[in-house]
């Protein structure tokens, strides 16, 4: 292994919740004699003893007959538990001081502290999870929003496991057939003639589907930057406010109230948004007020899409063309203040001018102060945000960039390998399919450099 401090089998521990102040908090050990070890610290020994796997054993955690604290015990037994090993995990009341103290008597009774991800670690070298599950366990740690962890679930749940075995089914069956005609073949000259490259036809499909996902579920775990940007009093931090559900930014009628850029995470119909508030484009003598002017454009040529936000009463200004004819990055023009009664006629793009805004992808209409048209402004930007993206979840998708690069070397061999048919011996291409198979192989674990194992679990916390 890349980290020597794995050590499979050996009793583990490892505080497995936020050391704050909560109403519960829980131990995690896992090893090779946890049970036996773990019951010299319990005032229920015995019980704990005769306990069944995935029951629930109450007492008293003690340190040289002291209580420490009242306590519920989840019992494992090998192999059925998260690890494959013999495990426990100590339900006790959430303080901070309650937790390191059971954690603290742990390891001064046998346990040894748990290294990053070495639970998950042992549940893949145990046969409990391959690499796409063991890697979706941190993305549902990481998502975001409910669209996001759903996604990873599903990987957890096996869907990408069961998808790359079913395409190296079709990849084993066809070296089956190949090797049938190589020994025994009816006529010598026409092997290549006879070879049915149906199977490879679908692998590579299949394949092509799930390099091709990558692009939108890398969108819903990594999220995308959207900016506010407008004129100032356009309305950007009601807007701000107003999605978020709370009152982060100020709102005021005096011009130049917001200097400086604030930033949160939200939803927008499931997609991860990191939105972020601007400074209000406007020439100023202010020092401060201007550098914030000079940080929100910057932003926006960062940005997978910005908000031009309009006040619908005022309409476009020289100003606003100018930065909208300039824009880099995907608009969408956000029309403000629909909930007026004067709201009409200058809600809309000058004739002749939509045109000279290159990067304009839609156009919508709210208000901010009153919450109107924000459902239709989160649909608009997510069309936005994923265009050309395969991200309707039809299929498995692929969930890294480790498994992605795997799926397209898999692809690679599979195409060359129907080419090759055409021209060349079948012993040619058996020699392809194989290697589609190791790459494969390293997708699910089965073909597992160290490196790349180092590489994975040392992102994971300590408890997982």
């Amino acid at each position: 292994m890349a980290n020597p401090k794995y050590a499979p089998e050996e009793p583990i521990c490892a505080i497995a919740t936020a050391l704050a102040p909560a109403a519960l908090g829980i131990v995690r050990c896992s090893g090779t004699g946890t049970i036996e070890l773990f019951s010299k610290l319990f005032s229920r020994p015995k019980a704990l003893h005769k306990a069944g796997g995935n029951t629930l054993v109450y007492g008293w955690v003690l340190d040289d007959g002291v209580r420490i604290d009242e306590v519920m015990v989840a019992v494992y037994r090998a192999p059925k538990s998260f690890t494959g090993e013999e495990m426990v995990e100590i339900n006790c009341h959430g303080g901070p001081s309650v937790v390191m103290a059971i954690q603290n008597l742990l390891l001064r009774s046998g346990f040894r502290q748990a290294e990053r991800g070495e639970f998950t670690f042992r549940a893949y070298i145990n046969g409990k999870a391959d690499l796409t599950k063991a890697e979706a366990v941190q993305e549902i740690i990481d998502s975001h929003t409910g669209e996001s962890r759903s996604r990873a679930a599903g990987r957890l749940a096996g869907n990408l496991f069961e998808e790359i075995n079913e395409i190296k089914k079709l990849i084993i069956d066809t070296v089956a057939n190949i090797e049938v005609e190589i020994e025994y073949p009816e006529d010598e000259e026409n092997i290549a003639d006879s070879f049915d490259d149906s199977n490879l036809i679908a692998a590579e499909k299949r394949l092509k589907a799930l390099a091709d996902s990558w692009k939108g579920e890398k969108l819903y775990q990594d999220g995308a930057r959207v900016v506010l940007c407008g004129r100032t009093n356009a309305g950007k931090s009601s807007l701000f406010n107003a999605i978020l559900k709370e009152e982060r930014a100020i709102v005021s009628d005096i011009e130049g109230t917001t200097r400086d850029w604030l930033e949160s995470w939200c939803d927008f119909g499931g997609v991860p948004v990191r939105l972020f508030d601007t400074a209000g484009l406007r020439q100023t003598r202010d020092v401060i007020e201007a550098h914030g002017v000079e940080l929100a454009k910057s932003l926006s040529k960062d940005a997978d899409a910005v908000l031009y936000l309009v006040d619908s009463l005022a309409g476009l200004c020289q100003n606003d063309m100018e930065f909208l004819e300039n824009c880099t990055e995907p608009v969408v023009l956000v029309w403000n203040k629909v909930d007026s009664e004067d709201f009409g006629k200058n809600a809309q793009i000058p004739d002749g001018e939509a045109e000279k805004i290159k990067m304009l992808k839609a156009q919508v209409q709210i208000s901010a102060k009153k919450g109107m048209g924000l459902g239709n402004l989160y649909e608009t930007v997510k069309k936005v945000l994923t265009s050309g993206m395969a991200t309707e979840r039809v299929q498995a998708g692929i969930g890294s960039a480790r498994q992605k690069s795997a799926v397209e070397e898999a692809l690679e061999c599979v195409r060359h390998a129907i080419e090759v048919s055409r021209d060349f011996t079948l012993d040619a291409v058996v020699q392809d399919l194989e290697d589609a198979q190791n790459a494969l192989g390293e997708l699910t674990g089965e073909v597992s450099p160290d490196d790349v194992l180092g590489s994975i679990f040392s992102r994971f916390c300590v408890g997982k």
